[in-house]
């Protein structure tokens, strides 16, 4: 592996594996936080058979999941709870299985694009809108703490 003159040397394994997870954007918020209270990583991922499913729910092993209320954005959401909303958790909840998890959808999963996604239509929203339809947005980019519908409910992820 190369190694970058800045990257310092490690006199164990244990160490090498320890300063990976203090530096993964995956086990910490803000840069300087754990994400959860289990920050341990003292082996790389294995290759053994794992369905998509459960490794999707491995990846929120931390977050606290909550459904905000009509037309709040997750940032809000979070914020209310005394956390932060962690962006890159977004993809994994951009995702029906997921979703219906979480949510009712009754009205079923439905690809959208919406910086408000992953979210509920609610109920009395316009039928045109397709109420209690969960909807998840394409283009990953757009993905957002900030994104807020007047006829949604956003599914957010929080540490």
């Amino acid at each position: 592996m190369a190694k970058t003159a800045t990257s310092g040397t490690y006199p164990s394994v244990f160490d090498f594996c320890s300063g990976r997870c203090r530096h993964n954007s995956g086990s910490v918020v803000h840069e300087n936080a754990y994400i959860s209270e289990f920050h341990h990583c003292f082996s790389l991922p294995s290759n053994q058979s794992v369905d998509d499913h459960t490794q999707l729910e491995a990846r929120l092993i931390g977050v606290n999941v909550v459904i905000g209320g009509q037309g709040e954005s997750c940032d809000l959401v979070c914020k209310s709870q005394g956390q932060s909303c962690i962006v890159n958790k977004l993809l994994v909840l951009n995702q029906c299985e997921i979703m219906k998890k979480y949510m009712s959808c009754k009205g079923g999963c439905l690809a959208s694009v919406g910086s408000d996604q992953p979210a509920e239509v609610v109920d009395d929203a316009p039928k045109d809108l397709n109420p209690g339809t969960c909807l998840y947005t394409k283009p990953q980019s757009m993905l957002s703490c900030d994104g807020s519908h007047l006829h949604t409910q956003r599914l957010c992820p929080c540490a």
